[in-house]
């Protein structure tokens, strides 16, 4: 008996079949243990703690919650005596578009009291000549978000600008420009 143990560890154990082997008991053991513990195959046998019908975090007789039923903008407020949202869009258009003999300085100097800051800041060092467009084709499109907060869309015969206008104390001025092109 223990000549045969011995030559079974000593050679068949230590050869490629016996290590093969060994890999396979060890491999077939684990998985023997993963379905032991894992349970029923179909989960509507056995025990569950899942519930019958689906989890609702909000009352199903309250109605829509999404998005769609958002509110109307409100109407821009403008401080009397000064432009309206349009207005200043048109203004700072004109002065944007420039012409082909503006020159920087000029350029700037008529942007500025239609600008933010921030605004003024970012257009600093910007060449005039560089604006893609000419003139105006059409009537501008007031997009109202807040009472001091709207977009405007000017139609330009390459595309369009969109302006975004602020007016936290009723004044309002151009905070950012964006080019769309047709």
């Amino acid at each position: 008996m223990r000549r045969a143990l011995e030559s079974l560890f000593r050679r068949v154990l230590r050869s490629r079949i016996g290590v093969a082997a060994g890999i396979a008991v060890l491999v077939l053991g684990v998985l023997g243990t993963a379905r032991l513990v894992a349970g029923p195959a179909d989960p509507t046998e056995g025990l569950s703690s899942r519930p019958r019908e689906p989890i609702t975090t909000v009352d199903p007789h309250e109605g829509d919650d999404g998005v769609i039923a958002s509110p109307v903008p409100q109407s821009p407020r403008t401080r009397p005596g000064e432009l309206t949202p349009e207005q200043t869009a048109t203004r700072f258009t004109a002065a944007w578009l420039g012409g082909p003999a503006t020159t920087a300085e000029k350029w700037q100097a008529g942007l500025r009291p239609l600008s933010t800051s921030g605004l003024t800041e970012k257009l600093a060092g910007v060449d005039p000549q560089g604006v893609p467009a000419e003139k105006v084709t059409g009537a501008v499109t007031l997009r109202p978000r807040t009472e001091s907060f709207a977009e405007v869309l000017v139609p330009l015969e390459t595309g369009r600008l969109r302006l975004e206008l602020v007016a936290p104390d009723g004044r309002w001025l151009v905070d950012a420009v964006d080019w769309e092109r047709e």
